[in-house]
């Protein structure tokens, strides 16, 4: 291929001499020839004008440029026999027509022939689905916890939520489950995702893509997300290990839980509920607000009452955090006094009369 600005070069210099042998305008040699590299020199900018174009703008200019050629031999043949008595003048433009037909067409095309697809080859490119990687991909069990909607309308999500339609009838088929703690768990999935629907800020679209030859709803979303080139947003462990494996990114909301529950150190007093016996002897266990466990050590025969604990230790697991505690009543006993003095602090002072 002909280098580029060889051709360019060549071009000027041709449209220079025609213009010297020719003499447009009956101009004297000199001033044909800065006539003709000015010519050319237009031709180069429009050139770089149309280089800038996108693709689809340089389709049209190199379809234009045929079209032009075509333009231009008639308009040398009209202006050939339109004006017979100037001999130089006419063939110049007769030429100059051709040349920025022919020139602009044939630069078009070899700087961007190569990029462009043959049809066999488009043909799959065309039915590619544009992509839209702004929004998450909710799973079923995250859809069922709920705290999704919780987050969403906080405004941390940033972009739309999309629900592919394999997990809506995951969902409606445990929604009509005979089971009564799996048809009340979809049926509290489909309240959310009506709930999420009904915030003005947040976007929610169905996505229909389904892998056929992908059992696995788990599998089918990991798919999805790099489909789409999207995260997914689930509270399933699994799911979690599965998607960072094929390098789609994930969104747990058990970890986001986790990095929300407030730090407890060892030693500091807190108060809890003790629900229930633990598992070894004469332990209690309690929960804080958020679901963390806490074990307290001598609170077996504290069941179903409200006590001042020390912490000992904290463990850190893959489902979450544990505290680990011991009742003592001296501690409790100070505390508790503590909690009454002040309480009747408040009562005094409510009960004094005002200046």
């Amino acid at each position: 291929m002909i280098d580029l600005h060889i051709l360019r070069v060549l071009s000027v210099v041709f449209l220079g001499t025609a213009g010297y042998f020719l003499r447009p305008f009956q101009l004297d040699p000199l001033a044909a020839t800065v006539v003709g590299f000015l010519f050319g020199s237009a031709i180069l900018i429009a050139e770089w004008r149309l280089r800038r174009a996108n693709a689809r703008q340089l389709m049209g200019a190199a379809s234009g440029a045929v079209i032009g050629i075509g333009l231009a031999l008639l308009a040398s043949l009209v202006i050939g026999h339109a004006s017979r008595g100037d001999s130089s003048t006419v063939p110049f433009f007769q030429i100059a027509f051709l040349v920025l037909g022919g020139y602009l067409g044939l630069t078009l095309g070899g700087a961007r022939g190569f990029s462009w697809s043959s049809p066999a080859a488009s043909e799959p490119a065309a039915a590619v689905k544009p992509v839209k990687p702004k929004f998450h991909i909710l799973d079923t069990s995250v859809i069922i916890d709920g705290r999704i909607a919780d987050i969403a309308e906080t405004g941390f999500i940033d972009g739309g939520l999309a629900i592919p339609q394999f997990v809506l009838r995951e969902l409606q088929l445990v929604a009509d489950s005979a089971d009564s703690l799996k048809r009340n768990r979809g049926r509290r999935g489909l309240d959310v995702l009506q709930r999420i629907q009904k915030m003005p800020q947040i976007s929610v679209q169905i996505l229909e893509e389904d892998f056929a030859h992908i059992r696995e709803v788990d599998m089918k979303l990991v798919e999805l997300g790099k489909l789409y080139k999207c995260k997914i947003v689930t509270n399933d462990f699994n799911l979690n290990k599965v998607a960072q494996l094929h390098g789609v990114t994930v969104l747990n909301i058990n970890e986001l839980a986790n990095a929300l529950k407030p730090i407890v150190l060892p030693g500091e007093i807190m108060r809890v509920f003790v629900l229930k016996e633990g598992k070894e002897y004469n332990q209690g266990v309690a929960y804080l607000d958020d679901g963390t466990m806490v074990v307290v050590d001598n609170a077996r025969r504290l069941i179903s009452k409200t006590i001042d604990i020390s912490v000992t230790s904290v463990l850190q697991t893959t489902a979450g955090k544990m505290i680990f505690g011991r009742f003592d009543e001296r501690v409790h006993a100070v505390y508790e006094k503590l909690q009454n003095d002040g309480s009747k602090h408040r009562e005094t002072s409510a009960a004094a009369p005002q200046p």
